[in-house]
């Protein structure tokens, strides 16, 4: 008989904290691993001058081997293009840094603030907007994480504080769980977000005890992964957000239009379809936040509207993500609608 997931025995079994500090960080490794052409390593070493390769094992192990055209390896494979100047992609898109009032915090719109728990990440996604955020300078250290709860505290509109990063889930429990401590003592908060590519990445970050932690909140909590296509999505991850589920945790999808990845009426049918399946809504589809370095991945705007339109003929509309793109200085995401 199967037992249930929380129960196996996992002694033998790599803690997520093994997996994260195993990521393959090495463009010759990774070509090796996934039996590609030495013929891309030069461009691939130049372009992780710019910014590093990192990848962990669980989702290296979906990619299928020599396909070159994979639609996950599309979003980790190191690339020449990466090196291009192109008008209009710049290290600030969204405009964050003039959003940096204390480090480490990030305050943009209404009635909500992002913290930067940590630069690390699992996975270093080639069109991450953040690519060149100057994670040295928004360390949270003790005085800057009490300088933070300052700001909060003085500002009674704040209801909703967003973890994210780097990636929120790379925090250690311990720390995660003091930081949630002391913001569950400002009395105007309401809400915790959490905004981690972890579930997806490495999905043994998701243990009963975090989920237990994040039930027991006075805040309400609402998890945002970040899946960009169906593929990503084994049953693994299946069981992470399972133990989510189980612990009344709110599921919200993001992804990204990613030329050569989910371009495609097809690869978005499938992302919402799967991801509902696990008990995820899908919450939004964003056009490319145009950052240096990712200009191979935009998908034109009337493209994007298109597919909108097709998406909303295909899938009845609680499965139709809302397509957005974010303007730096804008009070609000910008929704983009169908040409239909």
């Amino acid at each position: 008989m199967q037992m249930p997931i929380s129960l196996v025995a996992t002694e033998s079994l790599p803690s997520w904290q093994d997996i994260l500090s195993q990521c393959v960080e090495d463009p010759a490794e990774l070509l090796h691993q996934l039996q590609l052409s030495p013929d891309l390593l030069p461009a691939a070493v130049e372009a992780c001058k710019l910014f590093p390769l990192r990848v962990p094992q669980p989702f290296l192990s979906r990619i299928e081997p020599g396909n070159l055209q994979d639609p996950l390896l599309q979003q980790i494979l190191p690339l020449g293009a990466e090196l291009e100047t192109v008008s209009g992609f710049s290290q600030d898109p969204l405009g964050e840094k003039a959003a940096n009032p204390v480090p480490g915090l990030i305050h943009k719109y209404k009635g909500r603030v992002l913290l930067v728990l940590t630069g690390a990440c699992a996975i270093n996604c080639r069109y991450c907007f953040r690519r060149h955020f100057p994670y040295q300078d928004n360390r949270l250290g003790p005085e800057q994480w009490q300088q933070i709860l300052e700001y909060i505290r003085a500002d009674n509109t704040i209801h909703e504080v967003i973890f994210s990063g780097g990636d929120p889930l790379a925090t250690p429990d311990s720390r995660f769980f003091r930081l949630l401590d002391d913001l569950e003592k400002i009395p105007h908060l309401k809400r915790l977000r959490i905004h981690s590519r972890l579930p997806i990445m490495i999905p043994q970050r998701i243990t009963d005890t975090f989920c237990r932690r994040l039930r027991d909140s006075r805040l309400n909590t609402v998890m945002v992964i970040h899946a960009n296509h169906a593929n990503e999505l084994d049953t693994e991850v299946a069981a992470a957000l399972q133990l989510l589920r189980d612990q009344q945790i709110t599921l919200l999808n993001q992804a990204v239009l990613l030329k050569g990845v989910n371009d495609s009426l097809e690869a978005l049918v499938k992302l919402c379809e799967r991801v509902f399946e696990l008990g995820v809504l899908p919450y939004y589809l964003f056009t490319l936040d145009r950052v240096a370095g990712a200009a191979h991945f935009e998908v034109a705007e009337h493209e994007a509207q298109q597919l909108l339109g097709q998406l909303q003929a295909t899938l009845p509309g609680y499965l139709v993500p809302r397509l957005a793109k974010e303007i730096a200085g804008e009070p609000s995401k910008t929704l983009i609608l169908s040409t239909t």
